[in-house]
């Protein structure tokens, strides 16, 4: 079987790769031609564990390949995946430009019978717009050539996409045809051997299922973290209170740890997008209005408490920053706390020395010299004033607190991801604050 994947980003890059991998034949398209090479040579260009390997080995198989020609990638093939960016537009909704004009050229070169499937996450009612595109350029060629279209919506986690491409807990299908399902079952057939799910639908229902899922994981992030802060304010545990609830299987212990909020690529922009498209219906989604507001707050979280321990002026103050990610495991720093809060810190007049195990580069890309890069953890604790903890990557969770205290001018620690235990930064005299839990103040600041 022959397919090919437009678009070689986080998404088409790990499709194609995986793809592969069960021995299907796959051609990638991208039109930035220093890129291609690269993925020729078997370089990724993202961090995510695992992928380089994959993809090394398929290249070694013959079983993927890398062009800049759509034209040439879509000839003999059985299914064409739209993999390219929808960024948000300022109002919020998912930009199209590059999907539909995907689809437009496809409709220029196709010869035979395609399934041509949106994998980027589109609104609702979009794979109709594809097929609308793709017929246009097909009479103004004067030919008929049929077609089918459907959504096959991604469901992978940064950090962890292999796997989850590779054992998905769910494969959702949106198809039109009989002619479709048969070409869909028969691509994912290798999967459906281990017993994943295979589900099939209507196309409107399966572009649906894909904004739901994300704004769902997305609303129990923002309940939890707005449920920590009032644990704050009555002297309760949000620790416990996680556990508490978490073991009630209706709710589950997934996507309930309060932090800095979320970021990435994914949930930020699915939710804007699905509450542009209900206010397009006439439908206000509050909910998801309310969603989108806690998550922004949340990211000032550990902003507001280091104003209250240091006061509003921190001049001349120098903070340690550990993680620069959205989230362990990949350098992504699109909607990363990090970034708010390294911009309000500044705006106060404080200077930041950060260290990520994987992001530095991203984030230089990003802020420039606004900030120091730090050559590990403890150097960029070196004469800090307090250490902010953003990204919970494994490396930070046990760190030497002799090190630290000897390091930093002041023993202060502001954990966005509760990855240590009060009881222990009690016994080793620092300063703690956390999220959804009583801080523990050894000593109080100075005033600025």
């Amino acid at each position: 079987m022959n397919i090919a994947v437009i678009g070689t980003g986080y998404v088409g890059l790990v499709t194609g790769t995986c793809f592969a991998e069960t021995g299907i034949n796959v051609t990638c398209v991208d039109i930035d031609k220093k890129k291609v090479e690269m993925l020729r040579n078997g370089k990724v260009p993202i961090y995510e564990p695992g992928l380089d390997a994959l993809l090394e080995r398929n290249i070694d198989k013959g079983r993927i390949s890398f062009t800049t020609s759509l034209q040439k990638a879509i000839q003999g093939c059985d299914a064409v995946f739209i993999a390219v960016g929808t960024p948000p537009d300022e109002d919020g909704s998912a930009d199209l430009k590059y999907v539909l004009g995907v689809a437009g050229e496809i409709g220029q070169h196709m010869e035979d019978y395609k399934v041509i499937i949106t994998k980027s996450t589109v609104p609702v009612g979009t794979s109709y717009k594809v097929k609308s595109a793709v017929e246009k350029e097909l009479v103004k060629r004067g030919v008929r050539i049929p077609f089918d279209v459907a959504s096959n919506p991604e469901f992978l986690k940064e950090g962890s996409a292999v796997d989850d491409f590779l054992k998905p807990d769910r494969i959702v299908v949106g198809i039109e045809s009989k002619r479709a399902e048969k070409v869909m079952k028969r691509l994912y057939k290798p999967f459906l051997m281990n017993g994943h799910p295979l589900l099939f639908m209507d196309i409107f229902s399966s572009e649906m299922t894909k904004y739901a899922a994300n704004s769902m994981l997305a609303t129990k992030i923002s309940f939890m973290n707005d449920i920590a802060n009032l644990c704050e304010l009555v002297g309760a545990n949000v620790d416990l209170v996680r556990k508490g609830i978490g073991s009630d299987t209706r709710i589950g212990n997934k996507f309930i740890y309060p932090g800095t909020g979320y970021g990435g690529s994914c949930f930020p922009k699915d939710v804007q997008a699905l509450v542009r498209t209900a206010d397009e219906y006439g439908h206000s989604l509050e909910v998801l209005k309310a969603v989108e507001a806690v998550n922004y707050r949340q990211k000032t979280t550990l902003v507001e408490k280091i104003k209250k321990h240091f006061g509003e002026n921190l001049k001349g103050k120098q903070f340690g920053l550990w993680g620069l990610a959205f989230k362990p495991k990949t350098d992504d720093m699109r909607e990363a706390p990090s970034l708010v809060i390294i911009k309000e810190l500044k705006a106060l007049g404080a200077s930041i020395r950060a260290y990520d195990p994987v992001a530095m580069e991203e984030a230089e890309r990003i802020l420039g010299k606004s900030i120091d890069y730090a050559k590990d953890e403890y150097d960029a604790c070196i004469d800090a004033d307090a250490l902010i903890v953003v990204t919970e990557w494994s490396e930070f969770r046990m760190p030497n607190f002799r090190i630290l205290e000897k390091l930093m001018n002041e023993r202060s620690i502001f954990d966005g991801r509760n990855i240590y235990d009060r009881e222990e930064m009690e016994d080793n005299g620092f300063n703690y604050y956390s999220i959804g839990r009583e801080p523990i103040t050894i000593k109080v600041a100075v005033e600025a």
